[in-house]
């Protein structure tokens, strides 16, 4: 069984690395904003208090996250192993975390935190656009990565669009939370020997060589 959780701050390639990880051992990829992002489609009271959250840069109130984590990791899927990425954030989530899988009979598996500094943060999050229809990511404030026509996806033309949290000022609170709340989880789980640490700095697929060789030889 390979569990696996990413720690890293916000636009630091976490769902990237998932996605590279999900298509070489083939076990589910568990994004919590994902999951957030979908239910704030819904015309409900729910899906309204989570969109406006999500737009704020805050974060969804506690019990409806580990409801959510809880139900998703009943499923069949997961029980060959799975990958959860942006969550947990603070401390308390870590704890309860580790209940809900102790509940399920799961392991907690590998912790890998990513590193990065602020700037390039900034940089990859304020810039980033994703395509309606293929779901591509670019992003114009990277030469390499941005889209050839402006608004328009290289892959399928379909148009390209800004999430609401993929702001300046939603970006710094975002990430003062992490520093302030999410942070401090990575010595709760050093204490249990399983957390790993990776320098997000270098290329997608150089970063995906240092998590696949933890993978590999742990």
């Amino acid at each position: 069984m390979k569990n696996i959780m990413f720690i890293a701050p916000p636009a630091a390639g976490k769902g990237t690395q998932a996605e590279l990880v999900v298509e070489k051992y083939h076990i589910p990829h568990i994004s919590t904003g994902d999951i957030l992002r979908e239910i704030s489609k819904e015309d409900s009271e729910l899906g309204n208090y989570v969109f406006e959250t999500l737009a704020s840069g805050k974060l969804v109130k506690d019990e409806i996250t580990y409801q959510l984590i809880e139900e998703r990791l009943k499923k069949k899927d997961c029980q060959n192993g799975f990958i959860i990425d942006g969550f947990p954030r603070n401390i308390n989530q870590a704890i309860e975390y580790d209940k809900i899988l102790n509940k399920l009979g799961y392991k907690i598996g590998y912790v890998i935190s990513i590193k990065m500094e602020e700037k390039t943060l900034e940089k990859r999050i304020t810039g980033r656009r994703i395509c309606e229809d293929c779901h591509s990511i670019f992003n114009i404030n990277d030469p390499s990565s941005a889209p050839q026509v402006e608004s328009v996806c290289d892959n399928c033309g379909g148009k390209l669009y800004q999430r609401n949290d993929d702001n300046l000022e939603s970006f710094q609170t975002r990430y003062q939370m992490y520093l302030e709340k999410t942070a401090p989880i990575v010595q709760h789980y050093q204490q249990q020997n399983v957390l790993y640490e990776v320098n997000g700095e270098d290329t997608v697929e150089n970063v995906f060589k240092q998590i696949d060789k933890i993978i590999q030889e742990n």
